[in-house]
């Protein structure tokens, strides 16, 4: 059975930074375009980053020199470094799978708040 797992979310100050991971299992995570979206409360998901098979990386304006994304095919594993972060980030976080089918996780909680 193909699952992507997040972990990682959480209550954080603005300014902080959290890292979000998403493992793959029951696949060739090597062969999977991964990305990871966001949807805040009443707002529509969101493309926040993606990265590649052979790792080329894509980031939506307001999170460019913020967040990171990278992939680690050894671990089965894509992350989601976010520095500097400010409460319009709140959100569920979401990593996304992609190759011949799409698969989602089940999301993580990333809240921002003083």
């Amino acid at each position: 059975q193909v699952q992507f797992v997040e972990s990682g979310g959480g209550l954080v100050q603005p300014g902080g930074s959290l890292r979000l991971s998403c493992a793959a299992s029951g696949c060739t995570f090597s062969s999977y375009a991964m990305g990871w979206y966001r949807q805040a409360p009443g707002k529509q998901r969101e493309l926040v980053a993606a990265i590649s098979i052979g790792g080329s990386r894509s980031y939506v304006d307001s999170v460019k020199g913020r967040f990171t994304i990278s992939r680690d095919n050894a671990k089965n594993t894509v992350y989601l470094q976010m520095n500097s972060l400010k409460p319009e980030d709140t959100a569920v976080y979401y990593c996304r799978a992609t190759q011949l089918t799409t698969y989602w996780g089940q999301g993580t909680q990333v809240t921002v708040s003083s």
